[in-house]
């Protein structure tokens, strides 16, 4: 039977940003962008569960490094400039039916912190 997430978040997290090199974990005022994101994801406790979806394995790495537990393994085929956000989200909520039930989830992009 498969555990049944009610609300959760998919953070997509892509390494090659072209215009500022690495965005989404650099740091902000002493912490990677996208550690900001994921606390007030956290503290909103809205979310069941708050997923990453990355190729990276430096973001992979850092988001560890902050707490992060749940990942989704990006392929490079989606990790390009030419592809979209919707066809990340619908790639990364394909693979976690393969274990969860879900119910709503939220896109959130990681240097969304306000």
């Amino acid at each position: 039977m498969k555990k049944k997430l009610k609300n959760i978040a998919i953070i997509p997290a892509r390494y090659g940003s072209k215009r500022i090199k690495t965005k989404n974990i650099k740091l902000f005022r002493s912490k990677p962008i996208i550690e900001w994101t994921y606390n007030i994801l956290k503290r909103s406790k809205i979310f069941d569960e708050i997923f990453v979806s990355t190729e990276s394995k430096k973001i992979y790495q850092v988001c560890k490094k902050i707490g992060i537990k749940k990942f989704i393994k990006r392929s490079k085929k989606l990790s390009d400039d030419f592809v979209g956000t919707n066809e990340v989200i619908k790639s990364a909520i394909k693979a976690l039916l393969k274990e969860y039930e879900l119910v709503n989830v939220c896109c959130v992009y990681p240097c969304a912190v306000f």
